[in-house]
């Protein structure tokens, strides 16, 4: 039995007439009559009684009739469903984000776009730290990821830039600094600070470092935090001072305030990690809608002339 079987059963049994049905096949009249007996000869039993004046079905033909719109609606369903999982409307995303990334608005942006874009494509968010999502999306575990760069160079990993921001100074309440609007590097020289582990981003660890001994002190190291995001309640509580990027400024912590920095300071880069032999259709979707949001956010927030 072939498909094409059940759909010429199924417009012969709707019209009961051969004629109308071929017609609305649009095919010839004895061809279809032909794949019609072809049909009952292989179930083993009459379809259609032949009257005078057009055809009713039997008792087998009406259960038949049944059963034939069922497949025929599953093979039109799965050919719609791979169709769309084919263009990436379909399936799910793994995607990460470490280092804050997800409180800058362009991060936010790209996803809310993707959601209204694909609403069908499942999305499941995991916050990790850069060197944990580089390995994960090298795996296979994690599709994309936002970053904070630099990382260590991957054969099988693209990335592609989409913030370059400035940092802040995240200061304790109260602290001498309170009031001024902005201040040099250089005038955190005596402070302690408070840094997040190396092993989760060593380019953006030793970037700060850098950008100290460039102001001209070796900083003064205090107590580490798990994660970028955890220096604030630490910076809160009196340990230290922390560098964070400007985006943090958006959480609203008691105890803690931000000033920009006066000249050379560190950046904060956020950039999209995705395997360079990906496949899925959905993820180059991500990926597609990701420059399409940076360009209209570059459109919109033009940097100012140097």
């Amino acid at each position: 039995m072939e498909l094409r079987h059940l759909q010429y059963f199924v417009a012969v049994a709707e019209e009961l007439s051969f004629t109308r049905a071929a017609r609305r096949l649009g095919i010839k009249q004895p061809p279809l009559s032909r794949q019609i007996r072809q049909l009952e000869k292989e179930l083993g039993t009459p379809l259609l009684r032949r009257l005078t004046r057009g055809l009713e079905l039997t008792d087998a033909g009406k259960l038949m009739l049944e059963e034939a719109r069922v497949i025929l609606h599953q093979v039109e369903r799965a050919k719609t469903g791979v169709g769309r999982r084919a263009r990436g409307e379909t399936g799910r995303i793994n995607i990460g984000s470490s280092g804050a990334s997800y409180f800058h608005p362009l991060i936010a942006a790209i996803i809310r776009a993707f959601v209204q874009d694909y609403p069908a494509v499942h999305v499941t968010p995991e916050a990790s730290n850069t060197t944990m999502l580089v390995v994960r999306v090298g795996a296979g575990a994690v599709d994309v990821a936002f970053i904070r760069p630099p990382i260590d160079h991957h054969e099988n990993l693209k990335t592609e830039r989409l913030v370059d921001e400035d940092t802040v100074m995240i200061l304790p309440a109260g602290h001498r600094l309170s009031g001024a609007k902005s201040a040099p590097l250089s005038a955190l020289a005596k402070e302690k600070f408070i840094m997040f582990p190396r092993a989760i981003n060593p380019g953006q660890y030793d970037s700060i470092l850098a950008a100290c001994r460039r102001a001209g002190f070796k900083p003064m190291l205090g107590p580490e935090a798990p994660q970028l995001i955890s220096t604030i309640p630490l910076v809160a509580a009196g340990l230290g001072v922390a560098i964070g990027p400007r985006s943090m400024s958006q959480v609203r912590a008691n105890g803690v305030f931000y000033l920009p920095f006066e000249g050379e300071a560190p950046r904060a880069e956020i950039c999209l990690a995705y395997r360079s032999n990906e496949k899925s259709r959905a993820v180059q979707n991500f990926v597609v809608v990701a420059r399409r949001e940076k360009r209209l956010w570059d459109k919109n927030n033009p940097k100012p002339p140097a």
